[in-house]
């Protein structure tokens, strides 16, 4: 049995390596194994978040693991096939359930017989992870344009470092993925908002909401931006801002913390889409980032622009390529081209 190795300190060496590994070595029917695992972290080795993502890849495909402890360095991952229906997963942490979700999302999507609905408990509003805002508002959008079906609901907010949130999730198996062109994201049509709380007043949300629609307005921004009061373990806050475009959208945030007025928290995710509105970004550096793996298995030729080429990005198009050898993932300035080997990834 040929099985997969890959060095997980290499490049960026954090855990988008091990989730992308871990969605690829199912869709591939490909085994791996993965040495120095966060090495360079400042806690390195396996995190609960992490082995969340290990332990829901393996339930979905029977896999044969082993290394999946804490703080373990090294993992060998052996699939099997890949069963639909109804799985909970429990990180245990304010670790984001996002990453869990996207995880086992195309699996299912592109490896399953029929629907399945995934509850995960954990974080959902996380710093330096996907928000569940990001999720319904750009990131779904994305995947159902390129062909997939699915849906999230939030039944709890878990802000961090409490967690205890609640995503619910619904997962359609499809036959095929079309790729992705967006070579200009067109005029600016408006700004859609949220201004949400988590076990904090109204009133919290309320200023938010008000000084985003003072700096919109001063940079003659139409918009619409919303608050919402979530059901909520803890306490929290989030902005959340997506831009619409012709052809495209961009989302930014910014997370509430102790100390951090809610006004500070608005002017940090407006000051992020103003900076991206000045480049001819079709997709943020984020969404760029997860929108390689998904394409890498559509049919034909993909292209976006980001604001600039990461090393995050090109970490995961390594990645991408030890499992895929025919995909063709190339940078040139900050445009993305990517060769599709369409959905059969494990011929």
């Amino acid at each position: 049995m040929d099985i997969i190795e890959i060095d997980g300190s290499f490049g960026e060496g954090g855990g988008q390596i091990l989730r992308t590994s871990l969605s690829l070595s199912i869709l591939a029917g490909k085994p791996f194994e993965m040495i120095n695992i966060r090495a360079k972290r400042e806690k390195p080795g396996l995190r609960p978040q992490h082995l969340a993502s290990v332990h829901s890849a393996a339930r979905i495909s029977s896999a044969y693991v082993d290394g999946g402890e804490p703080r373990s360095l090294r993992l060998r991952f052996i699939p099997k096939n890949v069963k639909s229906g109804g799985y909970e997963f429990d990180i245990g942490t304010a670790g984001a359930v996002s990453l869990v979700f996207q995880t086992v999302f195309f699996p299912l999507a592109l490896k399953g017989k029929s629907s399945s609905i995934v509850s995960i408990r954990g974080g959902t509003h996380v710093p330096l992870s996907p928000s569940i805002e990001f999720l319904e508002e750009e990131w779904l959008l994305f995947m159902k344009r390129i062909g997939f079906r699915g849906d999230v609901k939030l039944k709890r907010a878990g802000f961090y470092p409490k967690g205890g949130g609640e995503l619910i999730t619904s997962i359609e198996p499809v036959e095929s993925i079309s790729p992705l062109e967006l070579k200009e994201r067109g005029d600016l049509l408006r700004v859609f908002g949220i201004s949400a709380v988590g076990g904090l007043s109204k009133e919290v949300a309320e200023r938010g909401r008000e000084r985003v629609l003072q700096i919109l307005r001063e940079n003659n921004i139409p918009n619409v931006v919303k608050i919402r009061e979530l059901p909520s373990f803890g306490r929290g806050a989030i902005v959340f801002l997506k831009t619409v475009f012709e052809n495209t959208m961009v989302s930014h945030s910014a997370l509430g913390e102790i100390g951090k007025r809610m006004e500070a928290v608005a002017e940090e995710a407006c000051q992020k889409m103003i900076s991206f509105l000045k480049g001819d970004a079709t997709v943020d550096e984020n969404m760029g980032d997860q929108l390689t793996l998904p394409l890498s298995l559509a049919t034909g030729r993909s292209f976006f622009k980001v604001p600039k080429i990461t090393s995050h990005l090109k970490t995961n198009a390594e990645v991408v390529k030890r499992f895929l050898h025919d995909v063709k993932i190339q940078f040139e300035r900050n445009e993305v081209t990517i060769e599709g080997i369409g959905r059969g990834a494990e011929n």
